[in-house]
């Protein structure tokens, strides 16, 4: 039996949402749990409204294995993510005194505002995760870990705590490329699915040198079916009239 284990990310922010940040940690996060065995199965951004950051945790907590979140456990006013989701658990919100001898090292007891104290809240029963890069904890309660919104932080908090989830069998890749228009191959690739129902396999085109075609990227977790799968692809792709390349095409470099 294939094991599966799930994930979901939740991205909060007002900055995110208006286009003043461009998020950078859903495509870090995803490609690490992939890696790992775990398959980032759905992704939201919601703004920084207690009533919506609530709903959705309590969401996602209940339908995938692992959620994580990003954002909102700085020291601003605006940072409310420690608060909500220690509502969505209905536990309290706590100064937590690991998190408070962490920062009081780090910022010395003179300069260890109130701002800067309020990064100690965490939900009642909370774990701390790690945060090698500005001390500030993030925190994990059931299967939510609640990370910082700084890619820099935020990877260095998953890495951290990577190796204590929960994984399942790794989806494998095969990409193969052909100039050969969606159009043109899609009655084929259809039917190369219905074969193939363990895998997925997507098409994604693409103009390069002047010239239309598409990658096609067959996913799946036994390596036997998904070599299987890109024999016929390649076969399907010269019965079109095109060379299949393997992986992605290269731009044409200056001449």
């Amino acid at each position: 039996m294939t094991r599966i284990v799930t994930a979901a990310v939740l991205v909060i922010g007002n900055e995110i949402l208006s286009g003043r940040t461009k998020d950078a940690n859903l495509g870090y996060l995803a490609t690490e749990l992939t890696a790992i065995g775990v398959r980032l199965t759905e992704a939201r951004v919601v703004a920084d409204v207690p009533e919506a950051i609530i709903k959705a945790v309590n969401e996602l907590r209940a339908q995938y294995d692992h959620v994580f979140t990003t954002g909102g456990i700085g020291p601003t006013h605006d940072d409310i993510t420690a608060e909500c989701v220690a509502r969505a658990f209905g536990v309290a919100l706590i100064k937590d005194p690991r998190a408070v001898r962490l920062l009081t090292n780090h910022y010395g007891e003179a300069n260890l505002t109130e701002a800067r104290l309020r990064m100690a809240h965490v939900p009642e029963g909370a774990t701390l995760i790690d945060n090698p890069v500005s001390i500030a904890p993030g925190f994990q309660i059931g299967n939510v870990f609640v990370l910082a919104g700084v890619p820099a932080i935020c990877r260095a908090m998953f890495d951290g705590l990577k190796g204590r989830l929960k994984t399942g069998d790794k989806v494998l890749s095969v990409t193969v490329s052909g100039y050969v228009g969606e159009g043109v191959i899609a009655k084929g690739l259809g039917e190369l699915q219905q074969r193939y129902p363990q895998l997925d396999i997507g098409s994604y085109p693409f103009f390069r040198q002047g010239k239309f075609g598409a990658s096609f990227v067959l996913r799946g977790t036994e390596a036997a079916l998904l070599r299987s799968a890109a024999e016929e692809l390649r076969a399907l792709i010269r019965s079109l009239g095109a060379e299949p390349i393997e992986g992605e095409p290269q731009e044409q470099g200056p001449i």
